[in-house]
């Protein structure tokens, strides 16, 4: 997309202004997206974009500007006004450009853009029966397909140059169970670093009829209990809980500007020596994976807790030089127009070695959370307020009755405290994580937990 003279002359001026470093982010990207309602086509999407990015850093000051018309001479014109912008002291120095070329972890078999719409509708359209057709309780279906190409090139003034290219897809299913005035709905969404084989090789018409089953359960359910009580969350998106109320608070950038209660713990206990948990972008084809990160890092495996004991955050270049601390390869920005900002990538619990049946059988009267859903943090705090999609009543150490309109109160810095068992299977979910640098994709997971008491909200 941009040359390597051209490259020199975008990141020369504002170092010429006295920057100290100067990076460009340049992109390509398509984005395809189909959906069908109730067995009709509801929309299809295509687009491309492309776009340049241009960082200019000196010491505490961080300048950025975009643009999408990426012809020689607007290129020039956005890197003078940049440099205009710049008021330091000294000069920075480019370093010739060296290649550096970047380890594939993702096997791409069949990129989506070469797959003809005909087949993609095929798929949506028989997943969407097999969800309509599971009960006459359902009475809306939706199921879709979204998929990414992305091509990224990234030069900066310490003498870097690499690209890369990055595949996503992803299908959902949406399904809306009706009665006796009432709505309950059930949903599923996964994706993979991956073309279209992902959803060859998935199961698409099973994962729609779950999905039917949880509306139509939940449907039928009565109101959740309040009050303090043992709770077990389900392995797979319940790791949602750990990304949000723990998550974030180990960024970088959140521990930079002292908004995290995780700051300055490095090497203490702050959770149950039962949770181990790690960010890890190398994972082949797993949703939130990259083979390198948005500053040209290749990816980690980052243990961030061990036994309890805090490890390590999740660092870029400028947010772990303010720490003292490695890039972890965890940079990461939605696109071009967005400056870069540390961020998770695949973020998980470990696996323990207790059994699911030990953990239930555990619980004479509790919570057991089998789907959860969207809640809001503040990472400053730690405090956090999730929502359960399907939750059940565990009762003398069993499994039992369905329970509606259930959410989960408390701080994430206690909840890892009061972690009491932990099963050995991992699962992993996809899921689109928001914050400064915008939406990107991430994938959360866990293994089965059980927290010995949180605080439980309930309605009728």
């Amino acid at each position: 997309m941009i040359d390597k003279i051209l490259a020199e002359q975008i990141l020369t001026a504002p170092l010429k202004a006295g920057a100290s470093f100067t990076e460009i982010f340049a992109e390509r990207r398509k984005n395809t997206s189909v959906s069908v309602l109730n067995g009709k086509t509801r929309s299809v999407n295509s687009g491309i974009d492309t776009g340049l990015g241009l960082r200019v850093i000196n010491g505490e000051r961080v300048i950025y500007a975009f643009t999408n018309d990426l012809s020689r001479q607007s290129l020039i014109r956005l890197s003078e006004d940049t440099a205009a912008a710049v008021s330091f002291n000294e000069q920075g120095h480019i370093k010739d450009f060296t290649e550096k070329r970047r380890k594939n972890n993702h096997n791409i078999l069949t990129l989506p853009f070469g797959v003809s719409k005909s087949l993609i509708f095929d798929r949506l359209k028989s997943a969407n029966e097999a969800a309509k057709s599971y009960s006459p309780l359902i009475t809306e279906v939706t199921t879709s397909l979204s998929a990414v190409e992305q091509e990224i090139f990234i030069y900066n003034s310490e003498g870097l140059f690499t690209e890369d290219k990055r595949v996503r897809t992803r299908v959902t299913v949406n399904s809306t169970a009706s009665g006796k005035g009432e709505k309950q709905t059930g949903y599923f969404g996964p994706g993979a670093f991956s073309g279209f084989e992902f959803v060859e090789n998935l199961d698409y018409e099973a994962l729609a009829r779950e999905a039917s089953e949880t509306a139509v359960k939940m449907l039928s359910a009565g109101p959740a209990p309040s009050g303090k009580l043992p709770v077990v969350i389900d392995n797979g998106f319940g790791g949602v809980l750990f990304h949000e109320a723990c998550g974030h608070g180990l960024e970088a950038i959140a521990i930079a500007k002292n908004s995290s209660v995780f700051a300055g713990k490095l090497g203490e206990r702050i959770a149950s020596e039962k949770v181990t948990a790690a960010d890890d972008g190398t994972i082949a084809n797993s949703w939130g994976s990259l083979n390198i990160d948005d500053e040209g890092t290749e990816t980690t495996k980052n243990v961030l807790i061990e036994k309890g004991i805090l490890k390590n955050y999740m660092c870029d270049k400028f947010y772990g030089k303010k720490l003292g601390l490695a890039s972890t390869g965890a940079c990461r920005r939605e696109s071009y127009r967005f400056i870069p900002v540390p961020r998770m990538t695949n973020t998980y619990i470990a696996a323990g070695s207790d059994s699911r049946e030990d953990i239930i059988f555990s619980v004479d009267y509790g919570i057991y959370c089998k789907n959860m859903g969207g809640g809001s943090v503040n990472t400053a705090t730690a405090e956090f307020n999730f929502a359960v999609n399907e939750a059940y009543i565990i009762r003398n150490g069993k499994i039992a009755e369905p329970v509606r309109g259930a959410s989960l109160i408390g701080r994430g810095d206690e909840i890892i405290r009061d972690i009491e068992m932990v099963s050995p299977d991992v699962k992993l979910a996809c899921g689109m994580c928001g914050a400064s640098s915008g939406s990107v994709p991430v994938t959360v997971g866990q293994p089965m937990i059980k927290v010995s008491k949180m605080t439980v909200g309930g309605k009728a």
